[in-house]
């Protein structure tokens, strides 16, 4: 008993230990340093990673030309932006993440269900992203897995055969169904502890990650561009100019099968982007950052990897998409102290990029996450340690070796999201009006805003089935299960149709049967919201009580549903 004691978080004094830390209540105002420049710079930040400069691999396989796939996929990306905007706005306004958003239309203990749905989603992703050795996202328009996950030289292994070229030489005991030799195994767990070298910095501090994120990038980008196109004798090689060879409807459908995958690509930024934004300085620092930075920053990252792509035509006969392969070829044939030192550097650049999107697309909302479901144990920061030795606990050399359908669900799963989206905009723009009773988030009293039927609001888990119903023979025509090309396009779409069911029957049956948080006009605070003070627990059925006995229930419920303004 003493040692579980000992293994408690802070929390207030008085708070629902199984709702409340410290952690998961709203971001103070001194802690909110993310301001319009480092959202602008974010996206930028988090896509700049070697598989985004596959994107073109797959559309330029399909037949169309390079700049027809550009549009397409920053087209997709674009729309995709606003889905962010919207599920991000809660958590900008109130500093509260996306498991405690989550609260406000599953229930204050039904959001149990979305926050170990992401969490488990991101520990996977982050496994299998540090054994591939790349992001993972797949650009492929039947949103299969991709074929090939792992990578067969990561960008760390380079970084190492650079500096010590027996590393070649280690013996492979890792036997045929491992995705990983025994040296690339070496690389995985070196990985492992650079990721936790980053965590060790304070999440406000993130920023400087931020921007020197985008500076590394740059440098090492440009490192291999120039090396690239010197090998190629200052050619671009073919692929820039290559033509389209599809045409008529075939060729729309296919255009717009690519605009719509790209959406689906990033389901997961768009369901949690609120634990990015709670350290918003102000509620619309991020907005610009998501709908511009967004799509922008994917667009330059992928002309760089065409263009460096292209150049490898040009020098080997067949394009090299995958950049941390190229740069093993081109160390392979001149292995002297120039190559060595350039392609260590180039490569180190992507590994510092890797890291940071990896922190920040999996790790911390995933530490998030954990902190909602357990907050009497597990802090953000412990949460970030959990997913990490999760990493290891999923054997993803083996997942990416021999697990092909279990990663085309991962690659598959967007309407599962999408749901739990159109239920977190339904519920903030439609049902609250942009007003959260900031403590009945943290309180189990059954007289709470947020308790509803025993902590569950059936009519969110109701509007999430439905949400995910209206695409499953779509799910399982993707994975190969049945077979029909009209539920293959329609399952396209899903971005729009999850969304709008799951919002759209959410609202009708809160109208249907009202719910303590419905609002009839708009009703989000001006300005920026300050957290009440203290910052503490919420009110018990027993202090609800008291104070109705003591007839000041208007007192306290001013206390409880307080709506500071803060010019």
């Amino acid at each position: 008993m003493g040692l579980l004691r000992r293994l408690e978080v802070p929390a207030a004094e008085g708070a629902e230990r199984a709702l409340d830390n410290e952690d998961l209540r709203s971001t103070p105002i001194e802690r909110r340093t993310w301001g319009k420049l480092f959202f602008g710079l974010f996206w930028f930040s988090a896509v700049t990673n070697v598989s985004n400069w596959l994107g073109g691999s797959s559309w330029l396989a399909l037949g169309v030309s390079f700049w027809q796939g550009l549009g397409c996929t920053t087209t997709g990306f674009f729309i995709v932006s606003f889905w962010m905007v919207g599920c991000g706005r809660p958590g900008a306004k109130y500093g509260v993440p996306y498991p405690v958003i989550c609260r406000s239309s599953f229930g204050v203990l039904g959001a149990g269900w979305p926050a170990f749905n992401r969490a488990v989603m991101a520990t996977v992703w982050q496994s299998i992203n540090s054994a591939s050795g790349a992001q993972g996202k797949c650009f492929l328009p039947s949103l299969r897995a991709c074929p090939d996950l792992s990578w067969p030289f990561a960008a760390l292994y380079i970084c190492l055969y650079a500096i010590f070229p027996t590393i070649r030489n280690i013996p492979n005991h890792m036997g045929t169904e491992s995705a990983l030799t025994s040296a690339e195994m070496l690389c995985f767990f070196l990985y492992l502890l650079l990721n936790a070298a980053m965590l060790l910095l304070d999440v406000p501090k993130w920023a400087a990650l931020v921007y020197s994120k985008v500076a590394v990038f740059c440098i090492s980008s440009a490192g291999m561009l120039a090396l690239a196109i010197t090998k190629a004798g200052g050619s671009v090689g073919p692929v820039v100019s290559q033509p389209s060879t599809v045409h008529g409807p075939a060729k729309s459908w296919l255009l717009l099968q690519m605009i719509l995958t790209s959406t689906a690509s990033c389901s997961t930024f768009a369901s949690n982007a609120a634990d990015w934004q709670r350290n918003a300085k102000r509620p619309n620092d991020p907005i610009l950052g998501q709908i511009l930075g967004f799509p922008i920053s994917n667009f330059i990252v992928q002309v760089v990897g065409m263009l460096v792509a292209s150049t490898s035509a040009s020098v080997y006969g067949e394009v090299v998409w995958n950049p941390v392969t190229y740069l093993k070829m081109l160390l392979e044939d001149n292995y002297d102290a120039k190559h060595r030192a350039g392609a260590f550097f180039i490569a180190a650049g992507f590994v510092y990029s890797l890291l940071f999107s990896c922190v920040f697309e999996n790790i911390y909302c995933c530490g998030n996450d954990l902190a909602s479901l357990f907050p009497k144990y597990i802090s953000v920061k412990r949460g970030f340690w959990i997913c990490l030795l999760g990493c290891a606990a999923f054997c993803p050399w083996y997942l990416l070796g021999t697990a092909s359908r279990f990663i085309t669900v991962l690659a598959s799963y967007q309407i599962f999201l999408f749901s739990i989206c159109g239920l977190i905009m339904s519920d903030y723009f439609l049902v609250s009006k942009g007003l959260f009773n900031y403590r009945d988030l943290y309180t189990l009293s059954k007289k709470g805003t947020y308790y509803y039927s025993y902590g569950f609001n059936w009519r969110a888990f109701a509007a999430y089935g439905v949400g995910v119903a209206i695409n499953f023979a779509g799910f399982l025509n993707n994975l190969g299960i049945i077979h029909n090309h009209r539920l293959a396009r329609s399952y396209w779409f899903s971005i729009f149709t999850t969304t709008f069911a799951a919002g759209g029957v959410y609202y009708i049956l809160v109208r249907l049967f009202p719910q303590p948080n419905y609002n009839a006009k708009w009703s989000e605070p001006k300005g920026v919201w300050v957290p009440p003070e203290p910052n503490g627990a919420a009110l018990t059925d027993s202090a609800m009580d008291e104070a109705e006995s003591m007839e000041k229930k208007d007192e306290v419920v001013a206390g409880v549903l307080p709506v500071l303004e803060h010019a």
